[in-house]
């Protein structure tokens, strides 16, 4: 009994083993994404009333929880039965980052202002409590709906740096990884959205050292959001782009074509170009698909009149 008892403690500290190794590589691998995901967030939530800006973040947290419940038994599954499904799956979610990351830009240029100050100016203009109240349900929506395709990016990339182990080892690293992703990346968000009242405390210290790094924080956090939006917006096309660049062994070939060579054993320069690349392919994709979205639009509205 003891020696049973022994053995099963041994596969336990393997197992536990495993997990911790096979995390460590997963995080490495989701860390380019987790850079997008929180500029893209933390972009998102941004831009409501001062006394929101927490319960948005905590409302777009518990949202994407529940993406992460959804996908992680989904993409467990997906890889045991029908793992070809998981690409094009994967694809389509980059395919609406690219479209909202189009929109993105034309809202930009079409109203000569960035979203978050166009949001401020409605907010402005809601006089009753449920127009607020639509308003911030409306970013919330869209904040959850950008997360599960990020969350689906990184669930996939985690669960392709265990293929091949156990499913409980499988199961164990990609929860663990879903979790601290989630944790971190709201945690996060919160400070960032909360950077103004964090620096006008610290302006209120009696120490002279303590109060200037409150005037610096109270300077650098609306430029801190503003860039915030400018990189989410970027990110949408680097990671829809991305997926598609390396999901298609086209488009994957002419890449490491691009990068052959004497340019391939100088790092900083491939990554450049790979960057490049995954941003024009986004950007084109995302071109490509508000053109449809806006042709099938103006074909509803011409059989309407019709």
């Amino acid at each position: 009994m003891a020696t049973g008892l022994l053995a099963l403690l041994d596969d336990i500290t393997t197992l536990l083993d495993d997990v911790a190794v096979f995390s460590k590589v997963a995080a490495k691998k989701t860390a380019g994404v987790l850079g997008d995901d929180l500029a893209l967030n933390a972009e998102q939530v941004s831009g409501v009333k001062a006394d929101r800006e927490l319960p948005v973040v905590w409302a777009v947290a518990k949202g994407s929880f529940i993406n992460k419940l959804i996908l992680v038994p989904l993409a467990l599954a997906i890889s045991a039965f029908i793992p070809w499904l998981i690409q094009p799956l994967l694809m389509a979610g980059g395919l609406y980052l690219c479209f909202e990351g189009v929109e993105k830009v034309l809202h930009l240029f079409k109203n000569h202002h960035d979203e978050k100050e166009t949001l401020r100016n409605h907010l402005k203009q809601a006089n009753s409590a449920t127009e607020l109240l639509a308003l911030e349900k409306s970013k919330v929506k869209g904040a959850i709906r950008t997360d599960f395709v990020l969350s689906a990016e990184i669930i996939v990339i985690a669960l392709g740096s265990v293929a091949g182990q156990s499913l409980l080892t499988q199961t164990m690293v990609v929860s663990l990884i879903a979790l601290v992703v989630t944790v971190g990346v709201y945690l996060l968000v919160g400070l960032i959205v909360r950077l103004d009242d964090i620096g006008l405390y610290l302006t209120q210290s009696s120490k002279a050292l303590v109060k200037r790094l409150g005037l610096v924080i109270l300077k650098g956090a609306p430029m801190l959001i503003r860039l915030l939006s400018i990189v989410g917006t970027i990110a949408m096309f680097l990671v829809g782009g991305g997926i598609f660049v390396h999901g298609l062994p086209t488009l994957h070939h002419l890449a490491d074509m691009a990068i052959s060579g004497e340019m391939a054993h100088i790092p900083v320069l491939t990554s450049l170009i790979n960057t490049g690349i995954s941003l024009f392919v986004g950007l084109i994709l995302g071109s490509i698909a508000v053109g449809v979205v806006s042709l099938f639009n103006k074909i509803k509205v011409n059989k309407k009149v019709i």
